[in-house]
């Protein structure tokens, strides 16, 4: 028997690191709103996430939380609805997303970080999401790879008949945009750290997680250099080679 069609596909902005390479700037602002092209980073992320069809929106915070929730409410000014898991510090993104989950509704969720910038179509996931919400694909997580950014030249991991790989190549890193069935985080603790990595490897190992190659527009906006950068390409875009080479 195959589950009923979900209601709705959760979305959640992952914002909680106190973003210790962008120091100075995040100990005085919060990664999520430091800003580039005249936005903050996670605004740009809620808009992306709004083009697509996701109007309810989870985001956890930890550092300067409060400085975030002030800033963005209920999200309301942004035409979504924001709800907000507060973490007293860190909890890692398994241990976020665990700890969230009473925020989420049951079934498939699109989780991102709010630290890159991508034109990569959010809405393109919800067909794969109502696959995975009616158990028609075997997979539980859907992670988007992109090229290898100058920083992390190994990549992560590889792509073989549409499933995420682990000892194979080329290797490419992981986009931090992910489709995952939440009820594999229900088991977790709450409030407790919990990193990804040791999860998504087991269930990669066991043939449940599938993947996609995206070439298009994305970055990983982790250092004051790397904020300048996405700064300068979205104010001047026709000056600009304004794709993943912002990361290479």
């Amino acid at each position: 028997m195959t589950k009923p069609p979900a209601k709705s596909v959760g979305a959640m902005i992952l914002a909680a690191g106190r973003g210790e390479r962008m120091r100075p700037l995040s100990d005085t602002t919060p990664k999520p709103l430091l800003e580039a092209g005249g936005k903050p980073l996670i605004v740009w992320q809620i808009e992306a996430l709004a083009r697509a069809g996701f109007r309810d929106i989870v985001v956890n915070v930890s550092h300067l939380a409060d400085r975030v929730v002030a800033a963005l409410g209920d999200g309301a000014g942004l035409g979504v609805t924001l709800r907000w898991s507060i973490e007293a510090e860190p909890l890692e993104v398994a241990g976020g997303i665990a700890t969230a989950l009473p925020l989420l509704p049951r079934g498939p969720a699109l989780i991102v970080s709010g630290d890159i910038f991508t034109s990569f179509d959010y809405a393109s996931v919800r067909q794969r999401a109502t696959a995975m919400a009616r158990e028609e694909s075997a997979a539980r997580v859907h992670l988007v790879l992109v090229p290898n950014p100058r920083y992390h030249p190994g990549g992560d991991f590889a792509l073989a008949g549409g499933l995420v790989a682990l000892e194979r190549s080329p290797r490419y890193t992981y986009a931090s945009i992910g489709l995952y069935d939440s009820d594999l985080f229900r088991e977790l603790p709450r409030g407790a750290k919990l990193k990804l990595l040791p999860y998504l490897q087991r269930w990669i190992a066991d043939g449940r997680v599938s993947g996609e190659y995206f070439n298009g527009a994305w970055a990983n906006v982790g250092t004051p250099d790397d904020l300048a950068e996405l700064d300068t390409a979205l104010r001047h875009p026709a000056s600009t080679a304004h794709d993943h080479k912002l990361d290479q």
